[in-house]
């Protein structure tokens, strides 16, 4: 479970590993434009129930830490779904990762 560190605050935002790596590429990419923008998330098993959202501006710390030593494969479609919510009044939603099946055609969904 990796975690991010944002601004001042004592406790860390949990979010699993595969997932935060993703994010770290659209939230880097954001900020390095100068753009402000929210991060909307459920909380994970063993925190308490519910969903946060904090919002994210280059001048405010951030500092992501991955408990895996190894970056992991990145999904670009991942990614261009979760910089597509950057770019909505909502903000980033941390959406689930889509695997493709080997019969699946590309372009289509279940």
């Amino acid at each position: 479970m990796g975690m991010i560190y944002y601004g001042g605050a004592a406790e860390p935002i949990h979010i699993e590993d595969r997932a935060l790596a993703h994010l770290k590429v659209v939230i880097a990419t954001k900020l390095r434009r100068n753009e402000s923008f929210t991060l909307s998330w459920r909380h994970p098993d063993g925190d308490s129930a519910g969903r946060s959202t904090i919002w994210l501006h280059p001048s405010i710390p951030l500092r992501f830490v991955f408990d895996e030593p190894e970056p992991p494969p990145l999904s670009g479609e991942w990614i261009t779904a979760m910089a597509n919510s950057a770019n909505t009044s909502g903000g980033i939603t941390i959406v689930p990762e889509h695997v493709r099946s080997s019969d699946e055609p590309v372009g289509e969904r279940a």
